[in-house]
């Protein structure tokens, strides 16, 4: 079965450097704006029979919104499977709507839940995506195979590339996150051969409003690594680095997959005491000032979801890539 890639509008800086990866060219679409805002896209070569692949980052960038991605995403995904083609499998570094999969107020939508829906209707046979706010929901909110790749490896490379981390202790910026700096923790522990500590922040949230000021570990005279699924504003990251730094790290990293920058971030990142801020490409950085970049390290997804590619089209396991 031949294999197909297409790169949605958005993503085809990606979808290229992962078909010169595998060795392939992401195949042609053609996309259609109409006056009214609807627009059209289809696939300009045969599918039929292929397992076909469709890259799409679901987040906003400066020309489209997350809703108008996903319903690009959702016609060409029907377009694709009309086309008859034999398996069809959404790749999204970044999916939309994955941190709201439960109900917290009274008549609260389970967006999560819907989006897998609206994915399932329209024939996709497979999902995956990197670092969801909670793999558990995310698992459970499809009814068709829905990977997760962790962040873990990419980030933990680039730490160790940055750094000399044998004093080092990986700090969860929540409660919540801790599972997630465990992983990271152990994977530094086994690429250095020698033990790394953790630690994690109090954190409360209550109308919008964060509280909690304790930080639970000793990273006196050591480097803190901090360590998120997504960075939005950068507030939960700064509160966490100006604990660390309070308490006597004497280097601060952090690093997150997603960069979901708000127009916040900006200032927070400049006030940020961190040497560094490690995010991947799954979400572009249009949003952020040039000043604001400067402390911010870009590491590429491709090579990643390139074998994950690999690893579906040949029917191996996933589970070495996190």
């Amino acid at each position: 079965m031949s294999l197909v890639l297409f790169a949605l509008p958005g993503s085809e800086a990606t979808g290229a450097a992962i078909g010169s990866i595998l060795g392939i060219s992401p195949a042609p679409l053609e996309e259609r704006r109409f006056e009214d805002g609807e627009h059209k896209i289809r696939p300009l070569e045969s599918v039929r029979g292929a397992d076909v692949y469709l890259l799409q980052s679901l987040h906003r960038d400066e020309k489209r919104s997350p809703d108008e991605k996903l319903v690009q995403l959702l016609m060409l995904l029907g377009a694709v499977r009309d086309a008859s083609a034999a398996r069809v499998t959404v790749i999204a570094p970044y999916l939309c709507y994955s941190r709201k999969d439960a109900r917290t107020q009274a008549r609260d939508p389970v967006s999560s839940r819907y989006v897998a829906q609206l994915l399932e209707a329209l024939g996709c046979d497979r999902i995956l995506t990197l670092e969801v706010h909670n793999p558990a929901a995310y698992q459970n909110a499809f009814r068709i195979p829905a990977e997760h790749i962790e962040g873990t490896r990419l980030l933990g490379d680039a730490l160790l590339d940055m750094a000399p981390v044998a004093e080092a202790v990986v700090v969860s910026p929540d409660p919540g996150g801790v599972k997630r700096a465990e992983h990271l923790r152990a994977y530094l522990s086994r690429r250095l051969g020698s033990p790394v500590t953790s630690a994690f922040m109090e954190k409360h949230r209550s109308g919008g409003v964060v509280s909690g000021e304790r930080l639970v570990g000793d990273v006196t005279g050591k480097t803190a690594l901090i360590i998120d699924d997504l960075v939005s504003s950068g507030t939960s990251l700064s509160r966490v680095a100006a604990a660390c730094s309070a308490a006597g790290a004497t280097r601060i990293l952090a690093a997150a997959t997603h960069a979901l920058f708000s127009n916040e971030a900006d200032e927070v990142l400049a006030a940020m005491p961190v040497e560094a801020l490690l995010v991947t490409d799954t979400v572009a950085l249009g949003l952020l000032s040039p000043q604001a970049r400067t402390k911010v390290r870009v590491i590429p997804a491709a090579f990643l979801l390139a074998d994950a590619i690999r690893a579906l089209h040949t029917n191996t396991s996933l589970s070495a890539l996190s």
